[in-house]
């Protein structure tokens, strides 16, 4: 067996808060402290699951700008329509992934879809933002609806499997494209199942537990619900064991070695390009919704 990636740490939420009046979220990261052991990754928001009512109104997020990264949202239950400045509008039902590519900035809206906010239920999503490198920060913005039926499945052959959403698992590549080398895997373990994850030597990589119990490397215990396990760079896999039926998100990334700045919805490489994109956002050069 090849060596294993190492635990470095295990963590739960650094905050608990809402994002517009749709989004009640756990903070995996960068709230508690994680940011060079997560590059390329910047941010990570576990909404729910909760239960909304029905309701006259939408819930969600209104008009905001994003500039300089990828935001990628993955719907678990519940239902999102979004809509940008590019043109770009759709719903995300579970099982949808939507990686929209913010670049040189787009402003956009993100809402509970109308049906779902009128009949209520169970809401839960994962919100993941990824760094863009310098070179392509200020390329055109793109954007990738994913549905449910293109995300290959790799089983486990004990109940268990991965959706491969992002890079590559034993051979099977996922349909999302990304700007640097990323590995995003749905993981779903049933009890008593012992896995072996293929993660690449050099890239950063976490282990989300949305729900349940398992230990990784037959050392450390992930448990409960919003936990994440940060793993060392060096090594080519990790093994994972469910004490229970478990739901996780395993992500990896080639860390991307160049300085970060950072302001709210902007994320750059220096100050002044951060003053730049709020005096480009206000002058309306990222576009609006009508």
């Amino acid at each position: 067996m090849a060596e294993q990636k190492k635990v470095l740490g295990v963590y739960g939420p650094g905050s608990n808060h809402w994002v517009g009046d749709g989004f009640p979220v756990r903070n995996l990261f960068p709230s508690n402290g994680l940011e060079a052991e997560v590059n390329p990754f910047l941010m990570l928001d576990y909404a729910g699951p909760n239960v909304f009512k029905p309701s006259g109104k939408t819930p969600g997020v209104g008009q905001h700008p994003h500039r300089g990264f990828e935001t990628v949202t993955i719907a678990y239950q519940g239902s999102v329509e979004h809509r940008d400045s590019a043109g770009n509008s759709g719903v995300i039902y579970p099982g949808d992934v939507q990686w929209m590519t913010a670049a040189s900035g787009v402003v956009h809206e993100e809402m509970h879809e109308k049906e779902f906010a009128r009949k209520g239920g169970t809401f839960e999503m994962v919100q993941l933002w990824v760094n863009l490198p310098k070179a392509v920060k200020m390329s055109k913005p793109r954007y990738q609806a994913i549905t449910k039926e293109q995300i290959p499945v790799v089983e486990f052959g004990t109940g268990g499997y991965a959706r491969v959403i992002a890079g590559e698992f034993n051979g099977v590549k996922g349909p999302a494209l990304t700007f640097t080398p990323v590995n995003l895997f749905d993981v779903v373990l049933k009890a008593g199942e012992k896995v072996e994850i293929p993660l690449p030597e050099g890239h950063n990589a976490s282990i989300v537990l949305r729900k349940g119990d398992v230990s990784i490397d037959g050392a450390h215990s992930l448990m409960g619900e919003a936990r994440i396990a940060t793993l060392s760079p060096s090594g080519s896999g990790v093994v994972v064991e469910a004490k229970e039926d478990s739901t996780l998100l395993v992500l990896s990334g080639e860390p991307i070695q160049e300085p970060v700045a950072s302001y709210g919805p902007f994320v750059m490489n220096t100050r002044e390009e951060l003053v730049q994109a709020v005096e480009d956002y206000k002058a309306g050069k990222m576009g609006q919704l009508a």
